[in-house]
């Protein structure tokens, strides 16, 4: 569909990338990964044709859409969220004022029998069937299973989007965005403002209704569930892997190890060379073969090996003396803005080194208790008890605006580091994405996201015994994560962590507190544990037939899931347990035949390719073999599409059953 050839990017005479060029096919799921810093969104803006390369060029066929999120955005704030997301659908409403007009134009002409009033009718039946096919007669359906799948319920489509957060209105872009149905996706970090049920309807869509997909996160989960083939910039180059993001882990850490292994012998072929020509440079007999190797070594090309992780650096939160053995004990507490109460009786008692999640839709309540227990509201109703002796280390999202914007990063981290950690300084700013000239930055210069990395650092090296975190990862890289990740899991101490990055919660908290309906239960378990139980629940909800109405509407409340109108018809629908068993089946077995059509496109895509390469060279191009296996390859891909369209469009019918 989309052929990036040649691409090269320079910035004050200094190359970002360089020789860039790949092929985004239909129906694929790309991993955009590499360091901050690497040219990953400029590389999204140039395909998106809102940036030009220094050299190269991108092509794009005349009828191929593009859909592009940014990671910031101008944001209109004049419209209700419905009358903003209907925006999406502007060209069908010029296509129904088209037929309106048209057939008002039928109605009242009387030439029936002319070839201009037959024409017109043709025009009309031609328009009406397309307005059909782009989903002209159900569209108002669509915005609204987008929306509440993205986590707005009904009582929001009418109020103005200016009464929303920045990321509650960054949803809105991206609902449009999918509601267009592009024929290619480009998403610059989507997940930053959604919750964990947003994350997953937004997997879910983009495995089994989006066109192609190029995608930047730093959620490791979001891009396993999602993604097949990961492209990495490295080197100002790119590496293309048909694999989803932990298997490229593993190909990376061999691919490096290779380089590396490359680079030892080059340096030592390089240093053989030099003595040799130290050693015979004056000799008379060796002139020839000394200039033989200094010409050799003029043309040899530097092998480069990419950048170290970091993230083995072993950090730790400084654990101060210890708390008493309940740090936390709310007894019937209860919170309310006006008429709008967030939460209410919400009983729980945290323990001496519990290590808990907060986790629920935007707006439920877990800044507001955490701000409670931080005593910076004070107003609630019951009984919050704080424990014998206990030092709070707070991250809020807020946190980067409370640095003195006249010190420098380094400076800023020197004055809280103490005893050896002021050794290590710049390892520790390292980890962060601070290096080189960074750590003398002034903090005013600093963006939002490294003023917040830089923030928590400074966290990091406070002695406290209980730390609260409010969304710590949303600015950080998949290697400052881990570091994290790390540092918390060996903390002494007791940590609350509100976030809803799946895999960062993974192996790290082992009680989950879920906010919804002016509720907080408690789910003993990892974060997987708590999603698997609350996946099952709404299964066997919806296997009971007998369920009523109201039932169904009070447990989507209590897990915190938005009610769709689809969903209830399947819940309350006339299907016994066997016939909803026999279902899933056709639908598993749908999907399976969807994914071996797909793995044999990718297997066929890459043969060709080999072919191609070999058919390029002098040698390949004389072998007229070559071209009968390339021609019967090309045969078999283009069966496979077929087999493989038919087969999503079985899947699609299923499932909207």
């Amino acid at each position: 569909m989309i052929s990036v050839d040649n691409l090269k990017v320079e910035f004050n005479a200094t190359p970002l990338f360089e020789k860039v060029g790949f092929v985004i096919n239909r129906k694929d799921r790309i991993a955009l990964v590499g360091k901050n810093g690497a040219g990953k969104s400029t590389l999204l803006k140039i395909i998106a044709g809102l940036q030009n390369p220094t050299e190269g060029h991108v092509a794009v066929p005349r009828d191929c859409t593009i859909g592009y999120l940014p990671q910031v955005m101008v944001l209109s704030d004049e419209h209700t969220v419905m009358q903003e997301a209907e925006k999406a659908f502007d060209d069908i409403k010029q296509m129904q004022a088209r037929l309106n007009e048209m057939n008002q134009e039928l109605s009242d002409r009387t030439d029936y029998d002319s070839d201009d009033y037959h024409a017109l009718i043709e025009r009309y039946t031609h328009d009406s069937e397309r307005f059909t096919m782009m989903g002209g007669t159900n569209y108002q359906a669509e915005i609204e299973r987008t929306l509440q799948g993205l986590g707005f319920n009904r009582s929001d489509f009418d109020r103005p989007t200016r009464e929303f957060s920045g990321g509650w209105r960054m949803r809105i872009e991206l609902a449009k965005l999918l509601l267009r149905h592009p024929d290619v996706l480009l998403l610059d970090e989507p997940t930053n403002h959604l919750d964990i049920e947003s994350i997953e309807w937004l997997e879910n869509f983009l495995a089994t209704k989006a066109n192609a997909v190029m995608l930047v996160s730093h959620d490791r989960a979001f891009l396993n569930n999602v993604t097949t083939r990961t492209i990495e910039i490295s080197c100002r180059h790119i590496y293309d892997y048909k694999v989803k993001y932990d298997e490229f882990v593993t190909l990376r850490k061999e691919r490096r190890e290779q380089q590396l292994r490359a680079y030892q012998n080059q340096q030592k072929m390089i240093e053989d060379t030099k003595d040799f020509i130290e050693r015979f440079r004056y000799k008379a007999t060796k002139a020839v073969q000394v200039q033989s190797r200094i010409k050799m070594l003029e043309k040899v090309v530097p092998i480069e090996v990419d950048e170290e992780d970091n993230s083995t650096l072993r950090l730790k939160f400084v654990c101060s003396d210890r708390s008493g053995s309940y740090p936390v004990i709310c007894d019937e507490v209860g919170k309310a803005f006006g008429d709008h109460q967030v939460f209410d009786r919400v009983t729980l008692t945290i323990n001496r080194g519990d290590k808990v999640a907060f986790v629920g839709r935007n707006g439920e309540g877990k800044t507001t208790l955490v701000r409670c227990i931080m005593q910076q509201i004070t107003d609630y109703t019951g009984k919050l008890t704080i424990g014998h002796n206990v030092k709070i280390g707070y991250f809020a999202q807020n946190q980067a605006q409370l640095l003195d914007e006249n010190l420098t990063v380094f400076e800023t981290i020197d004055y809280v580091a103490t005893g050896d950690m002021r050794l290590k300084i710049r390892d520790i700013l390292g980890a962060f994405m601070f290096g080189g000239e960074d750590v003398d930055k002034k903090v005013k210069v600093l963006s939002g996201g490294e003023r917040t990395r830089l923030a928590m650092i400074k966290l990091l090296l406070e002695p406290v015994n209980f730390l609260i975190l409010d969304e710590p990862t949303n600015h950080l890289d998949m290697r400052s994560k881990d570091v994290l990740k790390e540092a918390i899991s060996q903390f002494e101490g007791t940590v609350i962590v509100v976030s809803h990055d799946r895999d960062f919660l993974d192996g790290l908290v082992q009680k989950v507190y879920e906010f919804g309906g002016g509720r907080v239960k408690e789910h003993i378990g990892g974060i997987y544990d708590f999603l698997r139980e609350k996946h099952e629940q709404l299964l066997k909800m919806g296997t009971e037939a007998n369920v009523s109405e109201r039932g169904i509407d009070a447990l989507f409340a209590a897990t915190n899931a938005p009610v769709k109108e689809e969903t209830k018809q399947v819940k309350l629908g006339a299907l016994s347990y066997a016939e909803q068993k026999e279902f899933n089946k056709k639908v598993k077995k749908a999907e399976r035949m969807v994914e071996n059509c797909e793995q044999t496109i990718s297997e066929t895509e890459s043969a060709i390719a080999i072919l191609e390469a070999q058919m390029a060279t002098p040698e390949g191009a004389a072998d007229m073999s070559l071209y009968e296996k390339h021609l019967k390859l090309k045969e078999s891909l283009d069966k496979a599409m077929e087999e493989w369209e038919i087969a999503s469009e079985e899947l699609e019918k299923l499932k909207q059953q």
